[in-house]
């Protein structure tokens, strides 16, 4: 990676477990920007299994813009957006995040395999003790974050998320699950949650609060 990447906002994006830069969100989102003039601002790789090492890919894109990017992030991508934008003072969208990773992942260890990739990994305690190091108990700013969930999240409970980013900007949609469905909706409000400057329509306000 160089140096600098760009002197303007970037988006970082940050992928679920067992997920990558191939999943749909990212993809549409990655179309999406470039369609707006904007595919040089997209950032989005693979994240190593270990969340440490995760962590620190992520900070060196960080280290690696001279204006302060904006985080999403993806169930655990948003566990990760949340340590990363409290301890650099970002703004962050989460989408159906992990709240609590540690206890979330506890129970899937042993051998995975990427949903995309094939790859094959082990989840192990070292990763669990490494996510519970990761996790903020108290929101400093939780006016910074925008969460984004839907109730039909068949792996996570919203309703966790809801309570843990009170105070947030919040956009709740019924039914769907956990790949969030909805996200086709949100990609001009992404844009201008980036950029808002630009003139970008959003959203509609149904199943919103």
């Amino acid at each position: 990676m160089a140096a600098l990447i760009a002197a303007h906002r970037m988006i970082i994006y940050l992928h679920g477990f067992r997920s990558s830069p191939a999943s749909l969100k990212a993809r549409l989102l990655s179309e999406h920007l470039s369609r707006q003039g904007l595919g040089d601002r997209f950032w989005c790789e693979s994240l190593p299994v270990g969340p440490r090492q995760a962590i620190e890919c992520v900070e060196r894109a960080i280290r690696s813009v001279a204006t302060p990017p904006v985080l999403i992030g993806s169930s655990l991508g948003g566990f990760y957006a949340t340590y990363l934008a409290e301890r650099h003072d970002l703004r962050a969208m989460l989408i159906n995040p992990a709240t609590d990773a540690a206890r979330t992942l506890a129970p899937c260890m042993g051998q995975q395999t990427n949903l995309y990739s094939g790859e094959v990994f082990d989840l192990t305690q070292a990763h669990i003790d490494e996510l519970m190091a990761l996790r903020v108990p108290v929101l400093s700013k939780p006016d910074r974050f925008w969460l984004v969930v839907e109730t039909g999240d068949e792996l996570l409970d919203y309703r966790e998320a809801v309570v843990r980013y009170a105070g947030a900007r919040q956009t709740l949609f019924e039914g769907g699950d956990h790949s969030l469905r909805h996200f086709p909706e949100l990609l001009d409000a992404i844009v201008e949650f980036a950029w808002p400057d630009r003139a970008n329509p959003g959203p509609s306000s149904s199943g919103q609060v």
